[in-house]
């Protein structure tokens, strides 16, 4: 079974209650930052839709090059820059790494920044 690459695990500080229930700590604001500064990319962004719409939510990087017309070393670095945000996860299987999008990470975003309980 494919292990998770170390360098592609989420961050150990899950964020944060909705922010009509309190104010952000120092860690929480440090935490939402990464994520939303990985995101607020064009190509991170389509890096993410594709992701999604992709069957079983998933895919190699070697699929992923075509789509976004850009240098293998240049998908993986914003796949690293999504991973370390906790956006995405990879699992190594052979040669390649297939990622997914963490919908716990993306959940967590959009309940924190919903006005709304």
């Amino acid at each position: 079974m494919a292990k998770p690459l170390p360098v592609l695990e989420p961050p150990a500080v899950d964020c944060c209650a909705p922010l009509t229930e309190a104010p952000l700590t120092p860690e929480q604001a440090d935490v939402l930052a990464r994520r939303l500064k990985a995101l607020a990319d064009p190509v991170r962004l389509r890096l993410v839709s594709i992701l999604l719409a992709s069957p079983g939510q998933e895919a190699c990087t070697c699929d992923l090059v075509g789509p976004l017309g850009l240098a293998q070393p240049t998908v993986s670095h914003h796949l690293k820059k999504l991973a370390e945000a906790g956006i995405v996860t990879g699992d190594r299987r052979g040669v390649w790494t297939h990622y997914r999008v963490s919908t716990e990470a993306i959940t967590a975003l959009l309940a924190m920044l919903s006005p709304l309980r």
